[in-house]
């Protein structure tokens, strides 16, 4: 810890630092860990109680007349009623940790009377910490970070998040894609929102949103993402964006070139873009269905008839023209349909127009 920070930010990297020990431990022997489901495609671990449990007894032994908001356990420990409180995520990207896909963080910020002040977001994978102070700037191990230069769209590389639990507007998720991907140089899709947003403020992506998200998610990232130069708030702009549960950051050009783009799927868009992207879904759906149709409908033709083929085959080589005959009969195929007999190929030859006025070669 350093002497140059201030106090509260030094307790919030030694809490940070000691539950990323705890991960990386747990990281040896990943299959090893107990695994609940709290909802479809929403996962915890132990390692996620234990991680958040070392956070918060590190804070309140420091600070225990502060008041405690984490993933976890929610309000349930701490003071109630405190100007200061701590914004935990103690394992964010839970579903990559029990992968073994190293994209997870630990993000830790202290909000004063609504407003967060301190941010920690600790990468233990890489031993990369981000840290920030309002007024003091942010940085990357003690290196000051900035957002990116880039000012125009197609040359910028975005990070999103995908909807994964039940009631997520898929369709309205694909519509925002389609609009953004053709337009930027690439998007990702990590896992993690608060390192994430990291990521944004030390300039490695141009941009992220998100829809769906927490609190805990992006507290810490956000005010790394406003000191390192950057905005950040709901798809509309609108900076008051903490339990909006949509997010979009970026540096200021790029900020002013994706609002226009993602505004109109924010649930505070006005009327006439919610319309416009209800009446997209539906015209969405209604080509999805007329293609499903007309793949219901020329499958089982063209089943049936790789079907009947082999059959009639196998008749003209065994029985010749008369069981192919009485195949059309019980098949009702049409007369095209049905190979010619092997038998009748020298009668094929005499009807050859080649041979008309006498055979070739006389």
């Amino acid at each position: 810890m350093s002497s140059s920070l201030h106090p509260m930010l030094n307790v919030a990297i030694k809490a940070a630092r000691a539950a990323g020990a705890l991960i990386n431990r747990a990281a040896l022997d990943v299959e090893a860990v107990r695994v609940s489901q709290k909802q479809i495609n929403d996962f915890v671990t132990e390692v996620d109680q234990a991680a958040e449990q070392v956070i918060i007894d590190t804070l309140l032994t420091a600070y225990p007349g502060h008041g405690i908001l984490a993933e976890e356990s929610g309000s349930e420990r701490g003071a109630r009623h405190s100007d200061f409180v701590w914004i935990i995520d103690p394992l964010d990207g839970t579903t990559n940790f029990i992968h073994g896909f190293p994209v997870y963080c630990v993000s830790i910020a202290l909000a004063v009377k609504g407003r967060v002040e301190h941010a920690v977001v600790y990468d233990p994978t890489r031993n990369d910490l981000f840290t920030a102070t309002r007024g003091r700037g942010a940085f990357l191990n003690d290196r000051r970070i900035r957002v990116s230069k880039r000012t125009r769209l197609p040359e910028c590389l975005l990070s999103t998040g995908f909807p994964f639990r039940p009631g997520d507007n898929f369709k309205s998720y694909l519509l925002m894609m389609a609009d953004v991907m053709p337009r930027v140089a690439g998007l990702r899709r990590p896992g993690a929102a608060a390192l994430d947003l990291a990521y944004v403020a030390a300039g490695f992506t141009d941009g992220f949103f998100e829809a769906g998200l927490s609190p805990w998610d992006v507290a810490a990232g956000s005010l790394l993402v406003t000191e390192a130069g950057g905005l950040i708030g709901n798809f509309t702009g609108e900076p008051d964006f903490l339990e909006q549960r949509e997010c979009l950051a970026a540096s200021p050009r790029i900020y002013g070139q994706l609002v226009p783009l993602l505004g109109k799927y924010s649930k505070f868009a006005g009327a006439g873009d919610k319309a416009a992207v209800r009446q997209a879904i539906a015209a969405g759906q209604e080509d999805d269905e007329a293609q499903q149709q007309a793949q219901e409908q020329s499958t089982p033709a063209a089943t049936e008839d790789r079907q009947e083929r082999p059959l009639l085959k196998k008749q003209a080589a065994e029985g010749g023209a008369q069981e192919v005959q009485e195949a059309r009969e019980t098949q009702d195929l049409p007369e095209s349909a049905a190979p010619v007999p092997e038998s009748a190929a020298p009668q094929a030859d005499a009807a050859d127009p080649r041979r008309e006025g006498g055979a070739l070669g006389e």
